[in-house]
Parts: structure tokens; sequence; C-alpha cells
């Protein structure tokens, strides 16, 4: 368990005034870095998989590569390639991560290999889930806001995310019998859905039953007016001061409600939860009854398309008004942490992309609300 106070008394009292007589003023920027790296303390999510084994080339040292993509985030720098400029020609950013002479940081390919690898361990989303379950050791999160954000991608939109499985098809005509039971096959098809299964599935299942390919979304917004965009959606579920609990990336297609009930789960895993509060579109009633069956109490806003408009109690309008953070999150997410340019193509990938930008948002909230 991370003690912030105590922490954040060293940090300010000690390290800060020592890497100021090292390197000179520090600026708000770096102080932000570093207390990344002092709360994630990288080393510790270096597995077997990202060391050298003993045979062939030695590998990159990881860990300093782990905080350069941390440093990308934390400066909102757009590709890899500026991020080798700066640390080469910067010698504070380039000793924060670890190497002292430009020769050392490694080249832009051997950074793509060193990030492909964070993505297939999961290495953020691993990161993150242990921060949040560190800080919110016996406490208690008043509100977890849900929503999501747009994601634009820079690939192609995938024509099928869910492929079905080809069957050989019996030749001549079908029988009466055949017949009847593919019509109720369908019908069972149709009339089940995905919010009917997830209440009654892992975390796990839910999460891979949800379409993770690059396509084609809309979302309208408060004015009315839709726009689209091709690539995903980030769904994020944040907590009392704006510190991200869960987050799931989805086809952009895809509707907000079909992740609400995975999002409460990832979330509930890692805190404990009070209330939920989403918006109309997460309006149905087995979302309602999976917050109420963890002990939750669900506040959403009543979706004006199943009839007149019911407005909340006056106590929940007030809470209600809490969502606002998650909106400030996206907002901050796209504008600070590098969610608007997304170079890597590949669900993983875009995934531990903005992962990096959220573990930032994180920690920077995190200390936030200590001071």
């Amino acid at each position: 368990m991370n003690d912030l106070p105590k922490l954040y008394f060293t940090m300010e009292s000690y390290l800060f005034p020592m890497v100021e007589e090292e390197i000179g003023e520090i600026t708000a920027k770096m102080k932000e870095f570093l207390r990344i790296v002092e709360l994630v303390r990288p080393s510790r999510f270096i597995n077997d998989t990202l060391r050298w084994c003993g045979l062939g080339r030695p590998m990159k040292d990881r860990e300093k590569m782990l905080r350069a993509f941390f440093l990308k985030a934390v400066y909102d720098l757009p590709t890899t390639k500026g991020l080798i400029e700066n640390l080469k020609t910067n010698s504070n950013y380039r000793r924060l991560c670890g190497w002292e002479c430009r020769n050392e940081v490694p080249s832009e390919a051997t950074f793509c290999r060193a990030f492909k690898e964070f993505a297939e361990e999961k290495i953020t989303d691993s990161i993150h889930a242990m921060l949040v379950q560190e800080n919110y050791v016996d406490k208690l999160v008043g509100h977890a806001s849900v929503d999501s954000t747009a994601i634009t991608g820079r690939e192609k939109a995938c024509r099928k995310n869910t492929p079905k499985s080809k069957l050989k098809k019996k030749r001549g005509r079908k029988s009466k019998a055949e017949k009847m039971a593919m019509t109720e096959a369908e019908i069972a098809e149709v009339k089940t859905r995905r919010l009917e299964l997830q209440p009654n599935r892992t975390l796990t299942e839910n999460v891979d039953d949800l379409p993770q390919g690059c396509d084609w979304g809309g979302k309208r917004d408060s004015k009315g007016k839709t726009s689209y965009w091709c690539g995903y959606k980030l769904h994020l579920s944040l907590g009392d001061g704006g510190v991200p609990l869960a987050a799931i990336l989805s086809s952009a297609s895809l509707h907000d409600s079909q992740v609400a009930i995975p999002l409460i789960q990832k979330s509930s895993e890692r805190a404990t939860i009070l209330y939920d509060l989403a918006d109309s579109a997460y309006d149905a009633e087995e979302i309602k009854g999976f917050s109420k069956k963890l002990g939750h109490v669900p506040i959403i806003d009543p979706n004006q398309r199943r009839g007149e408009k019911v407005e909340l109690a006056p106590a929940r309008k007030i809470r209600y008004r809490e969502r606002s953070t998650v909106e400030r999150g996206n907002s901050d997410l796209k504008d600070n942490y590098g969610a608007r340019h997304v170079r890597v193509k590949g669900h993983w990938k875009v995934f531990c992309h903005l992962m990096f930008g959220v573990i930032a948002i994180t920690v920077k909230q995190l200390f936030n609300i200590r001071e």
C-alpha cells in the first residue's frame, strides 16, 4: 500500500531539491513525471518476458523505455520519433529516464518493439489496476461516473468484428424440421441480447465478447448534432476527484450501454463504490439491476425515448452533478495526454497508448487530492 501523504512530503522535501541541485530548475511537468515514476515504480512490472534470458543479443533496458513512454504521455508528444529527438537533445529528459549519453538512447525500431511487448503483456492495464488497488485500500469511492469518448484511429475499418465460423452446407432441399430448427435458432439469437447475458458472466468473458476492431461510429452531442469517426471508443469510470478507476476500449460502433456492466465489474474489483452515475444512454434495467446486485446505488438519467420524461429525485439530481468529472477526464486525456494523436494500429496497441495517459491522469489526481 502506498502512503501518499508520506510520499508527497518526501518528494517535496528531499527528491525535488536533490534533482534541482543535479540538473537545475525543474518544471511542473518534470515534477509530474517524477511523481509517476516514484508511485508506479516501473521495475516491478518488468517480468521475465521483458528481460534478457541470456540467449542471443542482449535486450535494451525495458524499464528505461517504459519511463520514456510515460515522459511521452506527460509532455503530449505525438510521435515516437519526436520522443527520441527530445531525449537526444535534452539531457534532463534523458537522465530522468536513465540514460547518461545520447548514444545510449535506443532507435525508433527498438522503441516500437518494446511498445509492442508492453501492449501484448498488457503492462499498462496492470500498472493502472495496481495503482487503484494500492491507493483505495480501506477507502470508499462515493461516486463512480461512467462515459465514453471517441478515439480516432489511423487504420481502415474492419469488415467484421465477430467473424462467423463457416459450416459445410448440406446439398439439396431442407426438410421442414430443419427449417423449423433454423427459425427457432434465429429467433433465440435475436431475443438474447448482450445485456441479458452479461450479469451472469465473468469480467473476462464480458470483455472478450465485446467487438474490438476498428470501425465507424457516431455520437450525438448536447446540441443534437451527430459526428462520425473511424476508430474506437474509450470507456472510462472515474471516481471522486477525477481519479480513473477502470478503462475499456471497444469498437466505435458499439453502443455505450454494452460496456457498462463490464466497466462496473472492473472498477468494483479495484475499489469499493457507493453510487454509479451515468447518462441516459445507460438507462437499461439490466444495468440498474447489476449495480444494485453489487450493493451500489445506480443514478442514471432517464431516457426520454421510453415515454414521458421522468425526473430524478431532488437528492439524486444533486449527486448526478458529480458526473461532470468523467467529462472533464475525457477532455483532459484528449487535450493533454495524447488521446488526439493515436499513431499505432490494432486494438491492444491503441489501448496501451491511451493507458499511458490514463495512468498519468490517475497519479496527477491522486496527488491533487492530497494537496
